[in-house]
């Protein structure tokens, strides 16, 4: 059974940074994508950077040049390095794997509890 367990999120200014982590457990794909998505109060939940098992990674628009995704195979962990935050970056932010090319489609099988992100002005 997949576990996904995030941790990282707090609260910063605007401008700051923060780095979410991913520990992951049973996964037992021999490839596999990981993705971290965000979701804010009354907005739909929505894709920010994916990776996979290869290596190739993908952002979403609103994101690139700050965020950065990336995997430690050997700790089975997913990290988030986000850079230049936002007021507009606050949400809650979950992992998630799937061995499907998924990339930032919100429809992972394997999901995390979340992580809360504040930016404040």
């Amino acid at each position: 059974q997949v576990q996904l367990v995030e941790s990282g999120g707090g609260s910063v200014q605007a401008g700051g940074s923060l780095r979410l982590s991913c520990a992951a457990s049973g996964v037992i794909y021999s490839i596999y994508y990981m993705a971290w998505f965000r979701q804010a109060p009354g907005k739909e939940r929505e894709g920010v950077a994916a990776i996979a098992s290869y290596g190739t990674t993908k952002y979403a628009d609103s994101v690139k040049g700050r965020f950065t995704i990336s995997q430690d195979n050997a700790k089975n962990t997913l990290y988030l390095q986000m850079n230049s935050l936002k007021p507009e970056d606050t949400a809650m932010y979950y992992c998630a794997v799937d061995w499907r090319p998924l990339w930032l489609r919100p429809t992972y099988k394997s999901w995390g509890q979340g992580t809360q992100v504040t930016v404040s002005s």
